[in-house]
């Protein structure tokens, strides 16, 4: 069964998807490092991450910001060569970019217990990641809704804390990572809806219902870019002179 957008029915464009992840790298890591608690500005991100230092801010909150944006890059490059895929082995090659110098280990499960803040569920212990993570990919290999399949990814990484640390991110990535595999707008949560996204994690924690999240995500998708997506659809099929070449630039 082909993995497709179900929902609203938008059209795959890898390259388009792409280049909108692209402009929104900045952005990406600015509301990524806010949600971690580190007040940082747009234009501070911007000047970091074309490597000047940035007054008043610590050098692990700098270092976050450099991290957040390789991940991406290393993201960009494995969707280029068709190399991205939900495997354990992608999954800790970018936490070894992503955690590097910040969690207690970084590029390997975590091999002690952990707890989440402000929530009384535990997540499995060590012994026992290995098997969940096969069962993971097993059943998110099952969901043809690629906006489906990629929540569950984040939200099933987030709850089972397979990292020390930098486990909603790396659920993110992976998430964002299957969405541009796929050809599809990536999701990327504002900080300006903060609470909301930290209050619905943690009865998410509490319930493994994935429903609530799953419209929340859904929600950060501007809709215009959804509507550039499901005009391309429109554009594909309404047109029958169109030529091979200029149907490719729909379909990638």
């Amino acid at each position: 069964m082909p993995t497709t957008d179900k929902y609203w029915n938008m059209t795959h464009n890898r390259r388009l998807a792409k280049y909108l992840a692209l402009r929104e790298v900045p952005s990406l890591v600015c509301e990524a490092v806010n949600l971690e608690g580190v007040a940082m500005t747009l234009p501070e991100v911007q000047t970091i991450l074309d490597g000047i230092t940035v007054g008043g801010h610590k050098i692990s909150d700098q270092r976050m910001v450099i991290n957040q944006a390789d991940t991406w890059k290393r993201i960009f490059e494995l969707v280029d060569e068709n190399k991205f895929e939900f495997k354990k082995n992608i999954a800790l090659e970018l936490h070894k970019i992503a955690g590097k110098e910040e969690a207690f280990e970084w590029g390997v499960f975590r091999s002690g217990n952990v707890l989440i803040s402000g929530s009384d569920y535990e997540p499995p212990p060590p012994e026992k990641l290995d098997e969940l993570w096969l069962e993971t990919e097993y059943e998110v290999s099952l969901i043809a809704d690629v906006y489906d399949k990629a929540i569950a990814v984040f939200l099933k990484m987030a709850r089972t804390q397979f990292f020390w640390d930098v486990n909603k991110r790396m659920g993110r990535f992976m998430m964002n990572g299957i969405l541009l595999k796929y050809g599809y707008p990536i999701i990327n949560v504002p900080v300006k809806r903060q609470l909301e996204f930290n209050k619905l994690m943690l009865e998410f924690y509490s319930s493994n219902d994935m429903k609530d999240m799953n419209l929340f995500l859904r929600s950060c998708i501007n809709e215009k870019i959804i509507a550039n997506f499901k005009s391309y659809k429109s554009a594909y099929h309404t047109d029958s002179h169109n030529s091979q070449q200029e149907r490719d630039q729909y379909l990638y």
